[in-house]
């Protein structure tokens, strides 16, 4: 097998594992069987192998001694830190892509917020939370930077599966959140300095990690700076 099959394997069984680990078929300690995988995809262990290690690197997967390779458990440490990124990088990704948004982006983003409002009365978090992402998705997706996409990418998958279950903690926040959508989306339309759509949407990611630490931790939460 050349290196070039071999690297092709290895990113084709990535992709497939990291599919099914975002969209939870793989929960939160599921056990990864390197030849029930293989078998699955008709390819060796050994690209199979090197994608588990690169989504391991990612933080999506953990290896176990005397037990293997599972799907990563998110615990509060995990999900502090990656929302602090993530406020920062997802910030910094919509103020990037906020000059070339068209009026047809920011028409779909409104409708998204307006359906999200829909589900309040009888809230799903689930739902709302697709819709979340979905929403923030269509402001920062034309970013130019391809490197911030892939890391505020990364960051989404990381904590995914304790952010569907975040709203249900909180859900005094989702109303908050469509809230401050709007803003962001008045503040795109009216081609507001950068630094202003930017500091928007850090500070609206930011209060969900705030809400979440007050409420299931409130010795710790101490607010974040509202740097």
């Amino acid at each position: 097998m050349s290196g070039v099959a071999a690297q092709s394997k290895s990113q084709q069984a990535y992709a497939w594992l990291k599919e099914r680990i975002v969209d939870e078929t793989f929960t939160p300690g599921y056990r990864l069987v390197l030849g029930s995988i293989a078998g699955e995809l008709d390819m060796s262990v050994v690209p199979v192998r090197e994608a588990i290690r690169q989504l391991e690197a990612e933080g999506l997967v953990t290896f176990e001694r005397n037990v293997g390779a599972r799907v990563a458990m998110v615990d509060d440490s995990q999900y502090r830190f990656s929302m602090q990124a993530l406020s920062i990088l997802e910030g910094t990704a919509t103020a990037l892509s906020a000059r070339a948004l068209t009026e047809s982006d920011v028409r779909r983003a409104r409708d998204i917020n307006e359906l999200m409002i829909e589900t309040l009365d009888h809230f799903d978090p689930r739902a709302f939370t697709r819709l979340n992402q979905e929403f923030h998705a269509t402001l920062f997706e034309r970013c130019a930077n391809p490197r911030m996409l892939e890391l505020v990418q990364t960051e989404w998958a990381r904590l995914g599966h304790l952010r569907d279950s975040t709203f249900s903690f909180v859900p005094g926040r989702a109303q908050e959140s469509v809230r401050e959508h709007e803003q962001i989306l008045v503040l795109i339309e009216r081609s507001a300095p950068l630094s202003e759509i930017e500091h928007a949407a850090r500070r609206h990611r930011s209060a969900t990690l705030d809400a979440y630490m007050t409420h299931e931790h409130p010795d710790q939460a101490l607010g974040l700076p509202n740097f």
